[in-house]
């Protein structure tokens, strides 16, 4: 599969311990930045993975910051990304199965290098189950007409 990662200067070891993990599973992973620790704006590297999973450069994306928050929150930005953030297996798995999440977005200061691997596992291994999420997915990039009342 084709994988795109990005981080800001807090998760850049984990993104790397995660590339060569993906590499040696057989993905043909892409390194979207940074490459080193100095201090640099998540936004800016959130929008290169969103325009990496826009532009069909990656099937997936994996974006790291130090809580996950503020990348996720970049990628959503754009309409092409559904970015959920996960710190569990679960949570990876119900955003693939139930929101066709295209993205994902770890917190380097929250968990480690094996519960990441674990949850890149789970997202990269579950398939969108569409059926009747399919209305809601679809939603999400094209809002109702019309809302009936709550």
């Amino acid at each position: 599969m084709k994988i795109a990662l990005a981080s800001d200067h807090a998760a850049v070891d984990l993104k790397a311990d995660l590339a060569g993990w993906l590499r040696e599973q057989g993905h043909d992973v892409t390194d979207l930045g940074p490459g080193g620790a100095g201090s640099v704006d998540y936004p800016d590297y959130g929008y290169r993975l969103a325009t990496a999973l826009a532009d069909g450069v990656a099937e997936r994306g994996i974006a790291l910051c130090g809580s996950g928050i503020g990348i996720g929150i970049a990628l959503n930005r754009h309409p092409a990304v559904r970015c959920a953030q996960v710190s569990e297996p679960l949570s990876a798995r119900l955003a693939r199965m139930h929101n066709d999440a295209n993205a994902i977005a770890l917190g380097a200061r929250l968990i480690g290098p094996e519960m990441a691997r674990a949850c890149v596992a789970a997202f990269l291994g579950t398939t969108f189950e569409a059926g009747r999420h399919q209305r809601r997915v679809d939603m999400l990039s094209h809002p109702p007409i019309s809302q009936e009342p709550a």
